[in-house]
């Protein structure tokens, strides 16, 4: 992590590695035919709407593009689009149809001759395909790390994407601060990009051929998730998992037991709204089914999965990412959501022990305001916090205290997630 957040994960010049991705993109590889793994390949077929409109790309633009995924969510009219690493623009080509003539799409490149064949088809897509009246979308050269000095102002964008190359920048943890900053309260930043599942040593870090594959700034999983924390993505969800292929013989000899995943994140820009885990509020989420190519049931990540007018349980952060999204109202939500305030040693259960397994917590319905603490008399009215399934000495004396000592302020707030 201290190699991570230093900008030294990939070496100590910074410099060297911008040059060693250009001359592999802009000079050693002429088409997709070259990879020497699947990393850069997209794999999964995207929805059929999405592989629609690439049959509409340009074809330049297509063979020389590379990517891991299809970070392209439906139901974007109207957004405004950043994309990193955008290459010969096809994520870009197709997100400006997606977020019509009123939205808009920015693609950054740092690669000169990508950044030529993406402006190349610009124009005539624009007009002869979408039948814009002028162009929805730009591309400018600049380095992700640096978006504000490629000019992105602060909080101007409500979707950020990017296809497999984060991986590549030697300075991951700005990338994601720029990322933040550039994106509005209740935007997301889509995207897909390699990981191992294990911290990789310098050799292969360095390596110039793996490096160029995507393979060599894998970040380990669990470190992009502690950098996601600090940098104020509080909550990142998997959207989809993809095992990669080390097709030649010498690569697959150097990188020795190492896996690697294309996987699809996202990261939500919800400030002050999201914990560093899930509670539950006893809120509930009705999906409509009003997203496009999303009729019966719209994934939110890989474990949230909302089939269309079925209420569905959901998380106080789950809530606050759909309910304050930048995107369309497509989904209702009920309760809201709040934190539970008192202390856990207050009621005689010290907090390691308080989700023990054999302890069940009903949840306690109607007003909160009606169960304060002056009205509970001597007895407690119900005894939905003494359910206990073990003879635990230690649980059974510390529930028995809970209806003496909880306070009006604690029963002003509703129980919900507590166990």
């Amino acid at each position: 992590m201290e190699e991570l957040l230093g900008a030294k994960q990939l070496g100590d010049d910074q410099t060297a590695v911008k040059k060693s991705v250009q001359n592999y993109y802009g000079e050693e590889l002429k088409d997709q035919n070259d990879l020497k793994t699947s990393a850069c390949k997209t794999c999964i077929p995207p929805p059929k709407e999405i592989r629609q409109y690439l049959k509409e790309v340009p074809k330049e633009v297509l063979v020389k593009f590379y990517g891991c995924g299809t970070p392209l969510p439906l139901g974007i009219t109207g957004l405004r689009v950043l994309d990193l690493g955008s290459g010969s623009g096809r994520d870009c080509y197709v997100a400006s149809r997606l977020v019509g003539e009123n939205g808009s799409v920015t693609g950054i490149d740092m690669t000169p001759s990508q950044l030529e064949v993406a402006n190349r088809h610009l124009e005539a897509y624009t007009r002869d395909v979408l039948k814009y009246s002028k162009p929805n979308m730009r591309f400018i050269q600049g380095e992700i790390e640096y978006l504000d000095k490629a000019g992105i102002p602060d909080e101007s964008q409500d979707l950020v994407i990017s296809n497999c190359v984060i991986n590549l920048s030697p300075d991951k943890a700005r990338v994601l601060q720029q990322v933040y900053r550039v994106l509005a309260p209740g935007g997301e930043m889509y995207f897909s990009d390699v990981y191992c599942d294990r911290r990789l040593p310098y050799e292969l870090r360095t390596h110039p051929v793996l490096l160029g594959e995507c393979l060599g700034g894998a970040l380990y999983i669990n470190d992009f998730i502690r950098l996601c924390h600090q940098v104020g993505f509080t909550d990142p969800r998997r959207l989809s998992i993809e095992p990669i292929s080390v097709d030649d013989p010498e690569l697959k000899e150097v990188v020795g037991e190492a896996r690697f995943y294309s996987i699809t994140y996202r990261l939500f820009k919800v400030p002050g709204r999201l914990e560093t885990l899930c509670e539950d509020y006893g809120q509930v989420a009705v999906y409509k089914g009003t997203i496009p190519g999303h009729r019966h049931a719209y994934d939110l990540d890989d474990h949230h999965r909302f089939v269309a007018n079925k209420p569905m349980l959901v998380c106080g952060n789950t809530a606050s990412m759909v309910a304050e999204n930048g995107w369309p109202p497509t989904s209702q939500f009920q309760g809201t959501a709040m934190s539970t305030t008192a202390s856990l040693t207050a009621v005689g259960l010290p907090p390691a022990r308080l989700r023990h397994p054999d302890l069940q917590l009903t949840v306690l319905e109607g007003p909160a305001a009606e169960l304060t603490a002056p009205g509970l008399g001597k007895e407690p009215p119900t005894t939905a916090c003494m359910v206990l399934k073990s003879d635990d000495a230690v649980l059974e004396q510390g529930l028995n205290k809970v209806p003496k000592l909880l306070s009006k302020e604690f029963f002003q707030q509703k129980l919900y997630g507590w166990c």
